[in-house]
């Protein structure tokens, strides 16, 4: 199953999701403006304009290693990012927004 999130420029969100979040395409559609990426057994499709369903809010969670490293490597790169939350013992989320501000977590199991 695919999380879709729609984007208002394909080429930027392709950018942001392979480069910033190590990502793959495995698909490119540039006549209807969409891609397929995948990383691991997560997959995202990224559609390009602009909808107003009135659907829920799709949030894709993303398993790392490290949350706070990833915050700031993040940061430093320019994406938005927010803070750091955890519950002790438990788990650490990290929300993050792509360039059109559509929400993913990464989450670290402790």
């Amino acid at each position: 199953m695919a999380i879709w999130y729609r984007v208002t420029d394909l080429d930027t969100a392709r950018s942001f999701y392979c480069g910033r979040l190590g990502f793959t395409e495995a698909f490119v559609d540039e006549d209807d403006r969409w891609a397929r990426l995948v990383r691991g057994e997560v997959e995202v499709a990224v559609s390009e304009g602009m909808f107003d369903d009135g659907g829920e809010e799709a949030i894709l969670t993303l398993d790392v290693a490290d949350v706070k490293a990833e915050a700031e490597r993040l940061r430093g790169e320019g994406v938005r990012v927010g803070t750091v939350l955890e519950i002790p013992g438990t788990i650490r989320l990290l929300d993050v927004f792509d360039p059109d501000g559509n929400r993913l977590q990464l989450s670290q199991d402790l």
